[in-house]
């Protein structure tokens, strides 16, 4: 995925994530839940890299994987650190601690991410001491001027979470990961749990904090509207792997997998006038566990083709009007040959 003008701030190659299922007395492993399942991608720095698809699809596994939250199986995830890239796998302990400081995450669930026994200064200064801010008046100033940049006031710090809103409450999560000067942020659902009023200001929070912090974000949501308006460039994910992936102008204006083309035609429309045609599919998720063989998406997809069920695709990249366009399709492949779109070097490889 090389892109000449921007840099490259986090490089995941052949990323897998399983979950081993033990059954039995002796708790054997029988098999593996396989939420990520060989995804590569690009970070470039100050971008907002949507992660979309449905539940289940392996989202927020990716985002904790690459914070290392869960353990990796296999591949690697090398991050731009001063004396260049360092696999996050392969740090010790110590190193990933440190690493940590350049990579926060804003949880989905505004409720349960602050301890309630905690005020919000004990919840905000905790990581500030860990990387070294001992004096207390110089962390009470410190909080004070990060909840001022989510736009809340500075005497919130000695309330309790359970005095606060659910939109406030995420402001909060945000002005956590803000407080030791991150360069990645991962939002997972940071907004799913608001009101859509809420939603919209928090976002264009976001957006305002980006560009103050200089900031780089993975936004991880199954809303296609919010993603819309806020990223950069988008994933679709399904069933673990990545299916398409380019700028958010060209995805809507130029979808290209199945699947992709579903997911937007399920996006409801304000106007009643408007018709839209929607695309159903058939069934449900397959089971991460026991994935359909050839292409996981062929069980419920409307174009498949008899390749599809045995043949698994490989995520390609296409030059479209100077536009880079992943996809992982076999029907699409055909159809770029024939249009002789220019063809790229495999993401994996």
């Amino acid at each position: 995925m090389a892109n000449n003008e921007k840099e490259i701030l986090l490089k995941v190659r052949g990323a897998k994530t399983y979950f081993a299922i033990k059954k039995g007395l002796m708790k054997r492993t029988v098999g593996y839940v396989k939420a990520v399942d060989d995804i590569s991608l690009d970070v470039y720095r100050g971008e907002t890299l949507g992660l979309v698809g449905e539940s289940g699809c392996g989202k927020t596994t990716l985002g904790k994987s690459i914070l290392q939250l869960v353990p990796v199986t296999e591949g690697s995830m090398e991050y731009k650190f001063e004396d260049g890239f360092k696999d996050l796998r392969k740090l010790p302990r110590k190193e990933l601690d440190n690493a940590r400081q350049k990579i926060q995450i804003v949880f989905q669930d505004p409720y349960s991410s602050l301890n309630p026994a905690f005020t919000i200064f004990g919840s905000l200064e905790d990581p500030l001491i860990k990387f070294g801010m001992k004096d207390k008046q110089e962390r009470i100033k410190k909080i004070g001027d990060l909840l001022e940049s989510v736009n809340l006031p500075r005497d919130y710090m000695t309330r309790y979470p359970n005095e606060f809103s659910g939109g406030q409450r995420q402001r909060i999560g945000i002005a956590r990961a803000l407080s030791v000067g991150p360069e990645l942020i991962i939002c997972d659902e940071a907004v799913s749990a608001l009101d859509v009023s809420i939603q919209a200001q928090v976002l264009r929070l976001l957006n305002q904090l980006k560009e103050e912090y200089k900031l780089t974000y993975i936004f991880i949501t199954h809303d296609l509207s919010v993603v819309e308006y806020l990223a950069d460039r988008i994933a679709v994910m399904y069933l673990g792997r990545i299916v398409e992936l380019t700028t958010s102008e060209e995805l809507f204006a130029n979808t290209l997998h199945p699947y992709t083309k579903a997911l937007l035609s399920a996006i409801p429309v304000a106007d009643v006038a408007q018709k839209k045609h929607r695309i159903p599919l058939q069934g449900d998720v397959p089971s991460p566990a026991n994935p359909p063989s050839g292409c996981t998406f062929h069980p419920r997809c409307p174009e498949c083709q008899e390749r599809c069920k045995n043949e698994r695709p490989v995520l390609e990249e296409y030059v479209i009007d100077g536009v880079s366009h992943f996809v992982s399709c076999h029907k699409v492949k055909e159809m770029m040959e024939a249009k002789g779109a220019v063809k790229k070097e495999s993401v994996s490889e």
